[in-house]
């Protein structure tokens, strides 16, 4: 079995994006999570579910990973990061110790039990420097993601970039940039629905 190129997945996930995740109507606009209205839609849940979408985000992941240096952890915001984090891990590999985390929208109360991690932030223990990546599934603003860089940040983790599978052009590099913090997009907005 052949290995696929980056530049192939970022391809082939574009189109997969575009049968599976968009929708687009000038009519009925959208009402995004951020607020916002917007004749363009991405829906990644069928993305991220898809095998071969899930090898294509694997391999686009893992290149940025690499282009990051030393990463010690992987994750981000319930519910759309949790999927991106069991395929960074699953592509990482045997051997790997790239660990994964979830930040809860709304902490439950009771802290990471045995992980030792604060409330709201559940899978394996984050210490103190690490350096870690959050993973989102469609970025807006920022306002969601830079919530969650903020609690890492208050751990003091060091957030060395929020990769997202679509940047939606609509502010939230900008957002990252002003925080200080890399947003690397698998795609955005004019790979799928064109200018």
């Amino acid at each position: 079995m052949t290995s696929t190129t980056v530049e192939e997945a970022r391809r082939r996930l574009a189109v997969r994006v575009r049968d599976l995740a968009y929708l687009h109507s000038e009519d009925e606009p959208f009402t995004l999570a951020s607020g916002r209205q917007s004749t363009h839609f991405f829906d990644m849940k069928p993305v991220m579910m898809d095998p071969e979408c899930a090898h294509l985000l694997g391999v686009l992941i893992h290149a940025k990973i690499e282009e990051l240096g030393q990463i010690d952890a992987v994750g981000g915001l319930e519910l759309g990061a949790v999927p991106l984090t069991g395929i960074a891990i699953a592509k990482a590999g045997r051997g790997s110790e790239l660990r994964g985390f979830i930040v809860r929208k709304q902490p439950k109360g009771r802290g990471g039990r045995k992980t030792g991690n604060p409330p709201g932030i559940e899978g394996s223990s984050l210490n103190e420097g690490d350096r870690v990546v959050l993973l989102e599934d469609v970025t807006t603003t920022g306002g969601s993601a830079l919530i969650a860089a903020q609690r890492l940040i208050e751990m003091r983790c060091e957030v060395a970039a929020c990769i997202t599978i679509l940047d939606r052009q609509e502010g939230g590099a900008e957002a990252f940039d002003e925080a200080g913090i890399e947003l690397a997009p698998l795609l955005v907005k004019s790979d799928v629905a064109g200018g």
